[in-house]
This record gives C-alpha cells, structure tokens and sequence, in this order.
C-alpha cells in the first residue's frame, strides 16, 4: 500500500508545467446536403507544430507571421498526412482551400487549416482515422465538432490514441449520444486538469487527521474523515457548478490568464494551509471559495469542446456531472489509502508535509508562467 500511495503522490507531481491546458488541436468537420465533399477546419497549436517543425528559425524563443508563414505548405502536409476520411472504404482527398490563418486560443496562438476532403460518396457513415502528434505526445487530443448532411447540430467527438478511428455519423445523433459524450468529456477533463486535482487533494490531505496542540495526530475513525471530505467535495462541487454554468452561458466571463492564474495561487494556498494547520475546520469554505474560480477554467475548456446550441443544457449538465464523477473516483481512491496510512510517520512528514512543500513549488512555477505567458 504504501508503494502504491507513492506510486501515485510521484505521478501526481511529475506534471507538465501548463496543468490546466494539455496539448489539444480542434477540427470542424461539416457535410453538406447533397454533396459529396466536407469542408475542414482546422486549428493547431503553433507550440505543437513548432515542436515537430522546428518553425522558430532564429531560436528566440518567439514565432512570429513570417516564420509560420514560410512553412505554411509544410505544416498543411503535416495536417493532411495525420487525418484519413474515408466513405464505404473508399478514401477522401483532402486538399486546401484557402491560405494558412492564425487564430488565438485560451492558451495560445493556432494555425487555422482550410481544407476539403473530396470522397467519392457519402453512404451510412464516415470513418476518420486522427493521429496528429501521437507519436511525440500519448496524451494530445483531436476534438472534433461532426456536423452531418441536412443538421445545423454539431457531435463532439474526442480523438486520443486509444480512440483514433471513429466512425461519423451522417445522421443527426440522439440527445441521449450528447449526453453521454459530454459525461465522457468532463470525466476525461478533471483526470488531466492536474491543478484542479492537486487543489482537491491539497484540501483532502488533513481529512484522516486531526489538529492538537499544534500537531497533526490519526482521526480515531473514519466516519470522521468521511464527513470532513464530504463538506469539502460538496462545497467545491457546488462552487464550481455555479461559475461553469454562469461562464457556458456567457453569463459572466474572465480573462483566461486570470483565471488560469488565480487556479495556480489556489493550489499554493491550499498546500501551504498544511503546514500551519490555519483553516483545519474549516477548509469547506476555501474549497467554496476558490471553487468559484476552478468553475471558470472547466468553462474554458467547455467553450472550446464547443456547446450544441440545441441542446446547451444537456451538454452543459453532462459535462458536469462527468467532472463530478471523475472527481468522485479520485476521491474513492485517495480515502482508503490515506486513512489506512494516517498513523504513519510517512503519510504525516512525507505526503502531507513533504506533498505539500512539493506542490507549492510546482503550483508556483505554474503561477509563474501563466502571470507572465512563458
């Protein structure tokens, strides 16, 4: 038990500096009604491209218009050649149609791709085999936004390597498909949102203990811990909920380096807590708290997923009941090991006091580069 509750505390820390935004790249793809050719939209992180292409020609650290755009039919050969369409197993073409753009996302510029896949016919369904920058990062993602022949309603569809070939549907799917995608979404987002993980588990870490006289000693039993995490996850639930739905629907919006930094300084506080014990009855409110701003970055996330304008509500309810129960999971496997640990000189000096430090420091290098985009 105790390799594994290392195990885990070392994955946990062995992060990616940008937490919060894993490398992403988002295709529109939109059949029209009787033809036979779909039109491709495309946006690609330049840091990504950069990384595989080598665009930053002076090796300052920054890309600018012409060093993108002296490599434009390079990185459309790159694209095309990581994207097969294919219709009753005859392939599609895929060619430009207009000239290489740039576009800005929450973390970045992008390359904006125009492209058509010209395909003999259309019949049944579409498959889409999506392998862009696999090979030197497991974890990318292709997000996909499928708009079939004759429907203005857009399937969000997630490309990783685990799911590289799907099939489109040239059929409108049913709400019950938007639902479930949107679950999917939101449990696979709070997996990888690192900051949003080490926030809760910052606040979760004293839960199997109890503060006297200055010191951390053992909980005497569970019910007691079991109720300290509810308070907490139900008091970071509530908060989040309430600015996710606010920020999907345009509500209330904040600038996405504020949030993503205020997400970081979150984290600090939180694991510094651990160390003075300050707020040790009372951590349900820093959850509420700085719950309120985490909702903001699950929003960003969403808005990039893109929303179904049909069906905004079910999306938006899918997606965080997904992010609850991927939080619940993790919650479910911390409990059990934490409070079989409690007792132990490990679980106090090592995770809670060591995990602690060591989380301040990653959380302060994240705040870092997000203040000042690194």
């Amino acid at each position: 038990m105790k390799r594994c509750a290392l195990f885990l505390l070392a994955l946990l820390l062995s992060t990616t500096a940008w937490a919060h935004k894993p490398s992403d790249s988002y295709l529109t793809l939109r059949a029209t009604q009787g033809s036979n050719n779909i039109a491709v939209r495309w946006d690609i992180a330049l840091r990504d491209v950069d990384y595989v292409l080598q665009l930053d020609r002076d090796g300052n650290g920054e890309l600018n218009w012409g060093e993108v755009r002296q490599r434009s039919d390079d990185i459309t050969k790159l694209a095309t050649g990581r994207l097969a369409l294919s219709s009753a197993d005859k392939a599609c073409t895929l060619t430009s149609t207009g000239p290489l753009m740039l576009d800005k996302h929450s973390d970045g510029n992008y390359a904006v791709l125009s492209l058509s896949a010209q395909c003999e016919g259309l019949a049944k369904e579409v498959k889409a085999a999506y392998s862009m920058f696999f090979d030197v990062d497991p974890t990318h993602r292709g997000l996909v936004q499928w708009i079939a022949p004759g429907s203005d309603k857009a399937q969000a569809l997630v490309f990783g390597t685990e799911s590289a070939s799907q099939f489109l549907a040239l059929q409108p799917t049913g709400v019950w498909e938007t639902l479930r995608q949107y679950v999917v979404e939101g449990v696979w987002h709070i997996w990888i949102g690192y900051d949003h993980i080490l926030f809760l588990l910052a606040l979760l870490l004293p839960a199997v203990l109890v503060r006297r006289e200055g010191r951390w000693e053992p909980a005497p039993q569970l019910g007691g811990a079991v109720k300290e995490v509810f308070k907490v996850v139900t008091a970071f639930t509530l908060a989040h909920s309430i600015t996710l739905s606010l920020a999907a629907l345009e509500i209330v919006t904040l600038p996405s380096r504020l949030v993503e930094s205020a997400i970081a300084a979150s984290v600090i506080v939180a694991a510094l807590n651990n160390l003075r014990g300050t707020l040790e009855n009372r951590r349900w409110v820093m959850a509420f708290v700085f719950g309120l701003i985490h909702g903001f970055g699950f929003a960003s996330v969403l808005a990039d997923l893109g929303l179904p304008k049909d069906a905004l509500v079910l999306a938006l309810v899918g997606f965080n009941v997904g992010v609850e129960l991927g939080q619940l999971a993790i919650v479910a496997a911390f409990l059990p090991v934490a409070f079989w640990l409690r007792a132990t000189r490990f679980y106090r000096l090592g995770i809670l006091k060591g995990g602690s430090i060591w989380v301040a420091i990653l959380a302060g290098w994240w705040l870092v580069q997000r203040l000042f985009d690194l």
